[in-house]
């Protein structure tokens, strides 16, 4: 899964603890927590759902064997909210 980009009606801000999104459209805001911004802003930068949870697995061992199933998940949740596109 290449191409992620935010949404064209989502903007987003860093915060200390993570991120939050905001759905201009239905004024929903979301926030993440420090791994799912690490997440976002891997995809983001181009990096895939894999790579980006090779990177995590390298980072937490101890839940390396669920962490492309919950990047798959974040990722697929983002995209139901219409906060993430292809």
């Amino acid at each position: 899964m290449k191409g992620i980009a935010l949404s064209p009606f989502v903007t987003m801000t860093e915060t200390e603890d993570g991120m939050v999104f905001l759905n201009k459209r239905t004024g929903r805001y979301w926030q993440l927590n420090g791994t799912g911004s690490e997440i976002v802003r891997l995809l983001l930068s181009g990096e895939t759902v894999e790579s980006v949870a090779s990177r995590l697995q390298e980072k937490y061992p101890d839940a390396s064997d669920q962490t492309l199933s919950d990047v798959h998940t974040l990722v697929g949740r983002l995209q139901a909210a219409k906060l993430l596109a292809r």
